[in-house]
């Protein structure tokens, strides 16, 4: 780990796995705020309108990877995260750990470059420090600057061999899915950022555990958990992705759970980076191809 000035921030930590580099906030946050090759670019979104801004009691949307709270709501989920967070190494892991807020809340984000198996794994905690029992789920939205978010669609099956539902979609008010961004494939589901369209997001319980966002021949794949006990938010979405004008969301939660004092909800993800990709055209090929990709590459 190194310490490097990005963006108008001062103090960042930099780590790098490998041929890939991501950048730590340590003057607000926890927030992963650059990803991408080493030398290369940024293929994460950076807000041009709050880059370098720290304290205060606003709430900012620096952009890059984050820790939130589920369901959304405005008190805890947007509490402002601009304040200097706190980083330690433990068992392998960097630890970038926020203040407790006035919610009796606390974020931390471990991260752990493995250069043996090519990735950042990342653990997600959000500590109890109340009296009293809370529900919620961890929640680790990821800002990317643009291309197209892919996630694979529970398995075809024809009406003759099975009649009960088993493809859980989820939409938002402002969802329209006969918005052109949207390429619904019998496999795999498609989301293209365009400049000059507003928000529409979707959510879906993914069992696979992986989804994908593809910008600039770059191959962003995250992996994460779905266990089948568990309930998640937002009618039980483990996964859920969001674009706007200027960005485009690659989303996954944990699930509701009741975190006593004292205790922490823990949500893990898995990046990696795969250079000089071009996604197919097919859909059948997609997912193939999707597949291929996410074989071998674990949570």
């Amino acid at each position: 780990m190194e310490i490097v000035a990005f963006s108008g921030w001062e103090r960042n930590a930099r780590l790098v796995c490998n041929d890939v580099e991501m950048i730590v906030t340590l003057e607000v946050g926890p927030r992963v705020i650059s990803y991408g090759p080493v030398g290369g670019p940024n293929l994460f979104f950076v807000n041009p309108d709050d880059a370098g801004k720290k304290r205060g009691d606003k709430f900012r949307g620096y952009g890059g990877h984050r820790l939130w709270i589920a369901p959304e709501e405005e008190l805890r989920t947007f509490r402002p995260d601009n304040d200097p967070v706190e980083v330690t190494e433990e068992d392998g892991f960097y630890v970038f750990t926020s203040p407790p807020d006035e919610y009796h809340t606390q974020k931390e984000i471990r991260i752990r470059p493995e250069p043996e198996n090519d990735r950042f794994v990342l653990m997600h905690r959000i500590y109890n420090h109340s009296g009293y029992p809370l529900e919620f789920a961890a929640w680790a939205p990821t800002q990317c600057s643009g291309g197209v978010v892919l996630f694979p669609q529970a398995p075809f099956v024809p009406h003759s061999e099975d009649v009960l539902p088993g493809r859980p979609l989820v939409m938002w008010r402002y969802t329209r899915l006969g918005d052109p961004r949207w390429t619904w494939g019998d496999q795999v589901a498609r989301l293209r950022h365009d400049p000059n369209l507003g928000p529409t997001k979707i959510g879906s319980l993914v069992e696979q555990g992986y989804a994908a966002c593809v910008n600039e021949g770059h191959v962003f794949l995250k992996r994460f958990g779905c266990d089948p006990d568990a309930s998640y938010p937002d009618f039980e979405c483990n996964f859920e992705t969001f674009t706007r004008q200027d960005m485009l969301e690659i989303e996954s939660l944990g699930p509701m759970e009741f975190v006593y004092p004292g205790e922490f909800a823990e949500h893990q993800e898995t990046w990696y980076l795969i250079p000089n990709q071009t996604v197919p055209e097919d859909d059948y090929e997609c997912a193939k191809w999707l597949e291929g990709l996410a074989e071998g590459r674990k949570l």
